[in-house]
């Protein structure tokens, strides 16, 4: 099964394809959709619209996964970027049902081991998980893979976190 991750974000929204065996996981690939600011916000959605649909239509991935928003202050940011998220997942939702999303504590837990992990411990757990010769970049491309990578993780249980 081919597995995509997502980070939402709307200046940067990072992805991250793996395929999966019984064996193990391999890397496929990732990056990152990137908005700009002077673009106004119909414009960046409209290129996330796009920039989803071109990676699905890539990758054709057997589930989607989404990393769950988590904001403490800004809550110009929080709607924006959940606005970038909605398109990802409305653009996603045209292809597959099967779309899930974990919390990044439960992504640190499934990668790592460790629900509290910091970034670099996730980037270099990623690298060794899938046998890569660098830590994925940028940031956002990371955390899209480490996604993906907590799907293939939870097996069946893996059912219980879908969108509903």
């Amino acid at each position: 099964m081919r597995i995509m991750g997502i980070d939402p974000g709307l200046a940067t929204m990072g992805w991250g394809v793996i395929d999966c065996s019984l064996d193990a996981p391999e890397f496929v690939s990732s990056g990152i959709i990137q908005t700009l600011p002077a673009e106004s916000l119909p414009q960046r959605l409209a290129r996330i619209d796009s920039g989803m649909d071109e990676l699905i239509m890539l990758y054709k991935p057997g589930a989607i996964v989404f990393e769950q928003l988590f904001f403490a202050k800004n809550v110009t940011t929080a709607f924006n970027v959940g606005a970038a998220r909605g398109v990802a997942i409305a653009r996603c939702a045209r292809f597959t049902d099967a779309l899930y999303e974990y919390t990044p504590m439960q992504i640190k837990q499934a990668v790592v081991g460790y629900g509290k992990a910091d970034k670099q411990q996730v980037q270099r757990m990623i690298q060794l998980l899938l046998k890569l010769p660098e830590i994925i970049q940028p940031d956002d491309a990371a955390d899209a893979v480490a996604a993906a990578l907590t799907h293939f993780q939870s097996g069946r249980f893996g059912s219980l976190h879908i969108m509903k």
